[in-house]
């Protein structure tokens, strides 16, 4: 029976090949609960989810890895950010109505992927590279090897109640004795079916799948829904924005109110409020967040 919410790490102890296998229910449901979403965009979601958790499992950073895919079509952005305590969050930004049978590739055709890492103390590596592949899978396959010269199979499947995600990944600075091994393994990795993928817990998938390897399982990661948004950040946008600007919105609304696009927390700031923004040494109180 598959672990809700956790992602299991393991190695194959014969080969310099690592992987991952991620299923995400309560997350996955918990962070697109207040939003509205179509069908087509929610399950691209669930496998971006999926795969940011495969993905952060692999770096050895104190940060968060972002997976964004922009577009200039209806679909205008999807946004994964999952940290190395495996906090995840995610939106998409929408443009008109998006039909329940859309075509994903279609919405993203000419689109571009984007992956930021940030680490905790460091500067943000951000790369950049145009949409390639039939799949949310081989976009990010392709992304790996172009950016990160790392050789990465992903599987991933969303049914839009929950997510679940495999990964391989080629480990270029040990040596290999067998040479067939990555083109094997990762023809095992494509016989996965979505059932499969959904329903096998990660000693009775590996064993499905790998049945002649030596696996060696790590301790499990939970994973769980968690916003960062808080009152200082969005006032610290505020700041960017400008004080002509910040009057210029409490001139014709009174008051400034903004929305998280992950969780869909309010915070308000009335004229006090973007006032003190602009003040030396000013601390913006936290009492006016409103959920």
């Amino acid at each position: 029976m598959r672990e809700n919410d956790q992602l299991h790490p393991f190695i194959f102890e014969e080969h310099p090949i690592r992987g991952a296998l991620a299923h995400l229910n309560n997350t996955f449901n918990r962070a697109l609960a207040n939003q509205k979403l179509p069908m087509v965009v929610k399950k691209a979601l669930g496998e971006l989810m999926a795969a940011s958790a495969l993905l952060t499992s692999t770096l050895k950073m104190d940060g968060a890895l972002i997976i964004q895919i922009q577009n200039k079509g209806q679909l205008k952005l999807l946004v994964v950010e999952c940290n190395s305590h495996m906090d995840i969050r995610a939106t998409a930004k929408c443009e008109g109505e998006i039909a329940e049978n859309a075509n994903f590739l279609d919405l993203i055709q000419g689109g571009r992927c984007v992956i930021t890492l940030d680490p905790k103390d460091g500067k943000p590596y951000q790369g950049i590279v145009p949409i390639e592949g039939t799949s949310i899978s081989e976009i990010l396959e392709s992304y790996m090897l172009r950016s990160q010269q790392l050789e990465t199979n992903i599987q991933l499947s969303c049914d839009g109640k929950s997510a679940s995600g495999l990964l391989l990944q080629k480990l270029p600075e040990l040596p290999s004795h067998d040479a067939d091994a990555w083109n094997r393994l990762c023809i095992l990795a494509n016989t996965v079916t979505e059932k499969e993928l959904n329903t096998y817990d990660v000693e009775k998938l590996n064993t499905h799948l790998f049945n002649e390897e030596d696996i060696r399982l790590f301790e499990s990661k939970p994973m769980q829904f968690n916003c960062k948004c808080n009152r200082a950040g969005v006032a610290d946008m505020l700041k960017m924005l400008g004080k002509e600007e910040v009057d210029s919105v409490l001139v014709e609304q009174k008051k400034i109110e903004v929305n998280c696009d992950y969780c869909n927390k309010h915070y308000a700031f009335d004229q006090v409020d973007a006032g003190a923004l602009f003040t030396d040494n000013s601390q913006v109180k936290a009492s006016k967040s409103i959920h």
